[in-house]
């Protein structure tokens, strides 16, 4: 008898436990998962140029092709109608479309402007800070208008 408690416990409990994630081949999942692999990317290639990582110049331009690759994948995860899942985009996304357009290929724009620079050599901050700066800020004004903080 104890085993078979024991046994409907453990079963609640796993069954609790799946209900508070998001699923990873949802929408919401797949854009989330693309966009931590952007932040990630996009931090490493900050702290390069600010000195919190040693600079590594084939890394760099690596990152940059990178972060241009993914920065072209999370839209296809907007589905066109709001999904049900807590989500942190704002209904604007799906209100305004178009601008939410306009902002994705801004920053795809500042990515693919991010690999060009990144192909100068010598490696040099001058050129590639304000690319970079660049891709930050389309980040910056994607989420002021799209993403609920």
């Amino acid at each position: 008898m104890t085993f078979k408690r024991l046994s409907i416990v453990l079963l609640a409990c796993l069954t609790l436990s799946a209900c508070g994630g998001v699923d990873p081949n949802s929408p919401l999942g797949q854009r989330k998962a693309i966009f931590k692999q952007m932040l990630k990317t996009s931090e490493d290639l900050g702290g390069m140029l600010r000195g919190r990582i040693p600079f590594d110049g084939g890394r760099f331009a690596e990152g940059a092709v990178k972060l241009d690759t993914l920065s072209r994948e999370p839209w296809k995860h907007f589905p066109q109608v709001r999904e049900e899942d807590h989500t942190s985009a704002k209904d604007d996304v799906w209100q305004q479309q178009a601008r939410f357009q306009e902002l994705a290929r801004s920053l795809e724009a500042a990515t693919g402007d991010l690999v060009v620079a990144s192909k100068v050599q010598p490696y040099k901050a001058s050129n590639l800070g304000p690319a970079v700066q660049k891709v930050e800020d389309a980040c910056s004004a994607c989420h002021k208008e799209f993403r609920d903080h």
